[in-house]
């Protein structure tokens, strides 16, 4: 009877309604066997129980781990959508239980599947994992990185949520199957060009890390602020590499001229009996002093040789 029973849990394993998923979740990490034959018919149940189907309300599937593809590509959401109506879901998605709603799960992977299904009004075929955050980030970043290449500033974007949510380099590294110093050039980009902006623009898949950091350096040379440059790049349709072209051309754009100064008329020094002197021109820190030709002879050689005087006067004129 007891192997009967246990046979009896692998059947239903794989056709469980969501709500006893949830309340039995499965945790393949930690299991509790006895010993001997029963303990590893029991093992071996467990096992293959962890990588039995469910079946799932994608209602009750969140968002999951960090936000990977900037963009959404509704030609190809359809062309998805189209296939599962005809063929079915053939490739199951990855779900952990909700760490904080019971009766819920969170998509580890599989976003566009759980969409799909969810329009269809489909269950979504799962597999059912217990992962905690960082293990649910290893499996996100190994997926995408094994079915479809994130662009450039996708993984750089990825690589800055982990990083602000604390993970270390290595963690990300690992997440996204890359060395220190690769995650370091992703984080030169991100540390210099504004989170919504990136959103803005969006995937540029064509774009890579130097026209990412001509962009950053464009930015910082011109006279627009970000909200002015995402205000612009708004605007633009069409694929996000355009989006992209659009906001370098802006922040490369020519600077706002500013308004000629006008020049100071020149001082005009005269005498007690209001006879013009000399002009006195005041330009970048120098004075000029323009003596009138009409003046006596021989008063400015006078003028000259008596500065070192005048200058002695004004010093001790406190």
């Amino acid at each position: 009877m007891a192997r009967k029973h246990l046979l009896d849990g692998l059947m239903t394993g794989a056709s469980a309604a969501p709500e006893h998923a949830s309340e039995s979740p499965l945790d393949p990490g930690r299991p509790r066997f006895s010993k001997g034959a029963i303990g590893a018919i029991s093992r071996s149940v467990a096992d293959l129980q962890a990588r039995a189907l469910i079946e799932i309300d994608p209602t009750l599937i969140d968002a999951g781990g960090m936000q990977d593809r900037l963009d959404s590509d509704d030609a190809e959401d359809a062309a998805l959508r189209d296939s599962i109506a005809e063929y079915g879901q053939q490739v199951p998605v990855l779900v952990r239980p909700h760490p904080t709603e019971e009766g819920r799960y969170q998509i580890v992977y599989g976003r566009r599947r759980v969409l799909a299904l969810r329009e269809l009004g489909r269950p979504v075929k799962a597999l059912l994992r217990q992962l905690d955050d960082r293990d649910l980030l290893l499996a996100q970043g190994q997926e995408n990185t094994a079915r479809r290449d994130l662009s450039f500033i996708e993984k750089a974007n990825f690589a800055r949520q982990m990083t602000a949510a604390g993970y270390d380099r290595k963690i990300v590294g690992d997440t996204l199957s890359m060395d220190k110093t690769l995650i370091s050039r992703l984080l030169s980009v991100t540390d210099r060009v504004p989170e919504a902006l990136i959103v803005a623009i969006g995937a540029a898949p064509s774009v890579g890390r130097d026209r990412w950091l001509a962009l950053a350096d464009a930015i910082e040379a011109s006279a627009l602020d970000t909200d002015e440059i995402v205000a612009l790049v708004n605007t633009v349709g069409g694929p996000s590499d355009s989006r992209f072209e659009e906001a370098l051309r802006r922040a490369r754009g020519p600077r706002p001229t500013a308004a000629p100064r006008q020049k100071a008329a020149p001082e005009m020094v005269r005498s007690e009996n209001g006879i013009p002197l000399a002009r006195i021109e005041r330009k970048a820190g120098r004075l000029t002093l323009q003596f009138e030709k009409k003046l006596d002879r021989g008063f400015e050689d006078w003028l000259i040789s008596e500065l070192p005087a005048l200058h002695a006067r004004w010093g001790r004129k406190d």
